[in-house]
């Protein structure tokens, strides 16, 4: 399932996160990465010990706990801590799949990345190109959105970010290990729960709003891998 979460930071947020990773110091992204990325990755990267790296990752990480879409898109258990790229002057990312298992930084934590995250943080105005690309059953799909939405996608997918041929994209990008490991499951409980929601709003009080939910809270339940 992929999905788009708009406005998961406001303007102000925005602002202070592209002020505060404009003045930051960048590493070789490729240095994250495994062996076989490492080849195919282009970008600079916010280092995990960087103390920005903390303060803004827990800016977007409280915003999305308020967000009613992402939880009921991801239904986060665990969640690697956002982590900064940036790209520029051609830079890319070629085709791949995130590490199945994600350590988080400082920590002998390990999270099994069942769903992906890419928030974006300039505006698409600002750069060419760097549009990610997953794929998915039904195709490809080209990502670029307003700075401050995010898109959520499973950990599964091979994906890219096309060259950036003019200015600079800044993104963060992170893991989440969800409730509910297979996706096509997490998807049914999406369209569930949307379903559920439509009911209530069209005929408040109905029985059959707290059927649905029922059925809706026994599905996670026997789903759920915790």
């Amino acid at each position: 399932m992929l999905l788009t979460i708009p406005d998961v930071l406001d303007a102000e947020q925005v602002r202070r996160c592209r002020e505060a990773l404009e003045k930051a110091d960048w590493t070789d992204g490729a240095g994250t990465a495994g062996h076989i990325a490492a080849r195919v990755k282009r970008n600079l990267q916010l280092p995990d010990q960087s103390p920005l790296n903390r303060q803004l990752g827990d800016l977007i990480l409280d915003a999305l706990a308020a967000h009613p879409r992402f939880i009921a898109a991801a239904l986060p258990l665990k969640v690697v801590p956002p982590r900064f790229n940036r790209y520029e002057g051609g830079g890319t990312y070629g085709g791949h799949i995130d590490g199945a298992i994600q350590a988080v930084p400082g920590t002998p934590v390990r999270i099994r990345t069942d769903v992906s995250v890419t928030l974006f943080i300039s505006e698409p105005g600002d750069y060419e190109g760097g549009e990610l690309v997953i794929e998915d059953t039904y195709g490809s799909h080209a990502v670029k959105l307003p700075a401050g939405s995010a898109v959520v996608y499973p950990g599964t997918s091979l994906h890219h970010v096309r060259p950036v041929t003019r200015g600079v994209r800044l993104a963060s990008f992170f893991w989440v290990q969800s409730l509910v490991r297979e996706d096509s499951r997490r998807a049914l409980l999406w369209e569930l729960d949307g379903a559920v929601q439509r009911v209530n709003h069209d005929t408040p009080g109905s029985p059959a709003v707290a059927q649905l939910m029922g059925v809706y809270h026994n599905l996670l339940r026997d789903w759920s891998n915790t």
